[in-house]
């Protein structure tokens, strides 16, 4: 095996045994620099993730994230974010959609999706719904930073795929593409069965905020009914775990 050329197993370990702790939130360097974001829920692989940032790209300020609200709060209070290491399961997280809220809320990041399920129609749909990259977990660390630098030179990097473009993503990402973020936020609320009342407090909104932003999320979806909207919200999420 080439030197460089090793699997995020062996970083892991190397993580564990180093003498300083791979979990700090970044240097202690100025928050203007620019930053990139992990977002994963598992510690050990974030802190793999981190050792191979921190070697490849030491320019770099790194944060982390452990869950879907915290990567909306670490992207609202760090606009000197550049780029996003997201997993598809995190809590608060339905398949995909922390993705396209990402991508909805914050057009100028790009999101590296970073997932054990390399399935090709999950790279695939992954690719529609927006990201600009995807690294399967089992992928050695110079891939891994092979992939970043591709999508921070404002390229991409997927690896081969065998599925085929799926209109019906394609069409569900278009529909989707409508929602304002506010709208977006309503959408995952309606999906996990909130009446508009409970949504009003979940999200500080007045009830009848609430209410016209509901009957424009339908108009926009071509649904008719709420159940319909959550039902295209659960079609975000992957039949096989993500």
């Amino acid at each position: 095996m080439a030197e460089g050329h090793f699997c995020l197993e062996r970083v892991i370990a190397f993580a564990l045994s180093a003498k300083q702790p791979c979990l700090r939130r970044g240097r202690l360097r100025d928050m203007s620099e620019p930053t990139l974001l992990v977002a994963d829920d598992h510690p050990l692989f974030r802190a793999a993730v981190l050792h191979v940032l921190r070697e490849r790209f030491a320019q770099y300020q790194t944060l982390e994230a452990a869950s879907a609200s915290t990567v909306s709060s670490s992207l609202q209070e760090h606009p000197e974010v550049e780029l996003v290491l997201l997993d598809l399961t995190m809590p608060g997280a339905r398949g995909f959609s922390t993705l396209l809220h990402v991508r909805g809320e914050y057009p100028e990041i790009p999101v590296v999706i970073i997932s054990s399920n390399d399935h090709p129609r999950v790279i695939r749909r992954a690719q529609q719904f927006g990201a600009a990259g995807f690294i399967p977990k089992s992928s050695p660390a110079e891939d891994i930073g092979n992939a970043i630098d591709a999508v921070l030179e404002g390229g991409s990097w997927f690896p081969p795929m065998a599925a085929e473009r799926s209109e019906a993503d394609a069409e569900l990402a278009a529909r989707l593409a409508q929602l304002t973020p506010q709208q977006f936020r309503v959408l995952l609320c309606l999906a996990d069965g909130l009446l508009n009342k409970q949504i009003a407090h979940e999200l500080g909104l007045a009830e009848n905020t609430v209410k016209v932003h509901v009957t424009a999320i339908l108009k926009k979806l071509e649904c008719y009914s709420r159940t319909q909207a959550a039902v295209l919200v659960k079609s975000l999420e992957n039949d096989a775990d993500i």
